[in-house]
């Protein structure tokens, strides 16, 4: 692996779905040679493209899991990893952009930015992480790159300026004009690999002596010699603009866009050479973790491999050979037989085969410095935990992980199958992190949980199929919620007289509704409640969250206040308080007008103009709410806000709408009170359950 960093680039490939993520990745491992043949995402042989290794990614078409692989280009080492488009596998996303320092973001030159690139763009503004775009599918009836650099402004925000202008669109795009270097390129041989550089068509000249004007103007904001050569007419040379653009995106203040067509391999080579010239080297990344010895102060971390190692786990893999960690260093290096610490648990051990990933093959290396990315076998820790080296005590941030929306109670036909089962299911929860599980108290069922339908499917499928376990599903189920409206006060005795020592506490105070899921705020003074007994109030109140009175669903947002309470020298004990809290908070909860929540997903639809109307007739039969239509050329954009319980089976009931040409996406946007209509019925089939259980 190279050490000299200026070298490396550590990049994602991150778009909506169907963006040609998955595409160009295959063109990108062509071109610099890691690949000898180019396989389609739904080849016709059935192989699937390399970077889909699952099974299920070759069946489906899409990417269900980040792939990681490296390449090397003009001397660079890149570090690819390319992402799922689809909302239900949005951690694999948040993961691979924590450890990131680059991303492509693809845009489809006919759809522009949708849902999911704006999703995909919140996340790159949470972790800082630079962009450059890539207008793709620039041969499809209705290209128009400019557009979609318009939409790059006005939805997301971008500084977005073109680097190349196309050279023909839809069944003529023949090639890219390079604006830095006023060459037309035009890409040759059976898969195009063959860059050929030619003078600009005349016809052109024109359009692209207006576009660079307007590129080298957005530029010079980030260079005083570029300013400099415009206002005193010096020559402008192509080196300045390339250090310009190359400091404004690392800034995250422009977006140098560059347009082709992956599918018919034309510009990817342009495109990585835009990867090595703009996007940042780990140097040019500032990252900090905390020193878990001084405080939690931030501390710097430096790409040095001489300084103490700091690596992070974001992602893990139970492959054939035991479980598969990915890493990524960032100070330091790991090499064979180094002693690492697992911050988070303590633990010591041996770093032993060290790998470097190429999809799903690997190569077994002998280190992997700070600033690259790699994986280490025979690890046991979880997604999220830091590795470090002798002499510190560091950890870094975590990700962002969203609760899941929805659940799935599965069970085993024998006995096998129950072994195979909680195997698979101990190995999921253990890589994904929005993939949960427990057993129900009540009716003894495995209940699942996710972020969607097609999230839980995959799951269920890969159970069947990588554990060889019979399951059953039972129907999705809502994450209902619930919740109180306002204030009300509680003061609770708990008393218990038996044999010797009884138990005595007394609460008093109020419950309000808050923001956040749980607050407890103690304010007792002059000893009424002994302090040694305060951490039992408050974990008495907190097991109540767990199941609601009212619905037996997890209670959220609920600030509790106690100030005044009383105890016995002989009978108080942490247990009485603990016993008190509940009772306060059942006294207290059924005052306080409590409410049930359910969630509401973003639904986002893109569909022919013909079918506008019977889209939006579809929405507002699921309670859906729009919030804005928009004509888009020939296909119309509906945005809405639809409960998630109403969205089952959406897919099918769209697709016979609309002749099977509408898509769409949903992804979670907030919890939301229930109409008085809907929680009887909730409260209607809550009954019929208990029934049946009893049975």
């Amino acid at each position: 692996m190279q050490r000299n960093l200026e070298k490396v680039r550590n990049i994602g490939i991150s778009a909506h779905i169907d963006s040609g993520k998955t595409t160009l990745t295959e063109r990108v491992l062509f071109y610099t040679d890691r690949i000898h043949k180019i396989s389609e995402v739904r080849g016709k042989d059935g192989t699937g493209a390399l970077m889909d290794s699952m099974e299920l990614e070759k069946e489906r078409g899409i990417t269900i899991a980040s792939a990681a692989t490296h390449c090397e280009w003009k001397g660079y080492d890149i570090n690819i990893i390319d992402t799922p488009g689809h909302v239900d596998f949005t951690v694999e996303v948040e993961r691979s952009l924590r450890v990131l320092d680059g991303v492509i973001l693809i845009l489809c030159s006919v759809s522009g930015v949708q849902s999911q690139s704006i999703t995909v763009d919140q996340q790159m503004k949470r972790y800082e992480v630079p962009c450059i775009a890539f207008v793709n599918k620039c041969d499809r009836s209705g290209a128009n790159p400019f557009k979609v650099i318009d939409q790059l402004k006005n939805k997301l925000g971008h500084n977005a300026i073109p680097m190349q202008i196309p050279i023909g669109l839809e069944d003529r795009h023949d090639g890219v004009v390079d604006l830095v270097t006023m060459k037309a390129y035009y890409f040759e041989g059976q898969f195009g690999e063959k860059m050929v550089e030619k003078e600009m068509p005349e016809d052109l000249k024109e359009e692209a002596a207006r576009v660079r004007e307007e590129m080298i103007d957005a530029a010079s904001m980030f260079s005083d010699d570029l300013t400099d050569a415009i206002l005193e007419e010096k020559p402008i040379s192509e080196k300045m603009i390339y250090d310009a653009v190359r400091r404004g995106t690392n800034a995250r203040e422009l977006t140098p866009v560059f347009m082709g067509s992956a599918y018919k391999n034309k510009a990817v080579q342009p495109l990585l050479n835009a990867v090595v010239e703009y996007l940042p080297s780990p140097l040019d990344i500032e990252n900090e973790a905390i020193d878990l010895d001084k405080n939690e102060e931030t501390v710097p971390l430096i790409s040095d491999f001489e300084k103490p190692t700091v690596a992070l786990a974001f992602k893990l893999e139970d492959g054939k050979f035991g479980q598969l960690t990915y890493l990524r260093v960032y100070q330091g290096g790991i090499r064979k037989g180094d002693l690492l610490t697992n911050t988070r648990t303590g633990k010591k051990l041996r770093a032993g085969r060290l790998i470097r990933m190429h999809s799903s093959d690997m190569e077994e290396v002998d280190e992997i410095p700070a600033g690259h990315i790699g994986a280490i076998f025979g690890v046991d820790c979880a997604s999220g935990d830091t590795f470090t080296g002798s002499g510190v005590n560091y950890s870094m941030m975590s990700m962002h992980i969203m609760d899941p929306v929805i659940s799935l109670s599965v069970k085993p036909l024998d006995n096998k199958s129950e072994i195979n089962m909680s195997k698979a299911l101990n190995r999921f929860t253990k890589e994904d992190p929005t993939f949960k599980t427990y057993v129900d108290k009540e009716t003894s069922e495995t209940i699942i949980q996710g972020m969607g339908e097609l999230h839980l499917d995959v799951y269920v499928e890969r159970m069947k199929r990588e554990y060889s376990a019979d399951v059953k599903t039972g129907q999705p189920r809502v994450a209902y919620r619930e919740t109180i409206t306002r204030k009300s006060t509680f003061n609770y005795t708990h008393k218990k007289q038996t044999g010797g020592a009884g138990q005595f506490g007394r609460i008093a105070g109020y419950m309000e509704p808050t923001d956040e899921w749980f607050e407890f705020v103690n304010k007792i003074t002059g000893g009424r409640i002994p302090t040694q007994y305060i951490p039992s109030c408050e974990q008495g109140f907190k097991d109540c969250m767990a199941k609601g009175p009212k619905m037996q669903f997890p209670v959220t947002g609920i600030r509790i206040t106690i100030d005044d309470g009383a105890y016995h020298a002989v009978d108080s004990s942490e247990m009485a308080f603990t016993a008190a809290a509940r009772g306060a908070f059942l006294e207290a909860y059924a005052k306080a007008k409590p409410v049930i929540k359910e969630p509401i997903m973003k639904v986002v639809i893109e569909t022919p103009n013909e079918f506008q109307g019977s889209c939006m007739g579809l929405i507002n039969q699921r309670r859906g709410i729009i919030e804005g239509s928009q004509e888009e050329g020939v296909m119309s954009v509906i945005e809405s806000k639809v409960p998630l319980s109403e969205m089952f089976g959406f897919s099918t009931v769209l697709r016979s709408s609309t002749q099977g040409k509408a898509q769409y996406t949903m992804e979670y946007s907030n919890y939301k009170q229930v109409p008085q209509s809907v929680a009887e019925e909730i409260a209607r089939k809550k009954e019929e359950e208990k029934k049946e259980d009893q049975k």
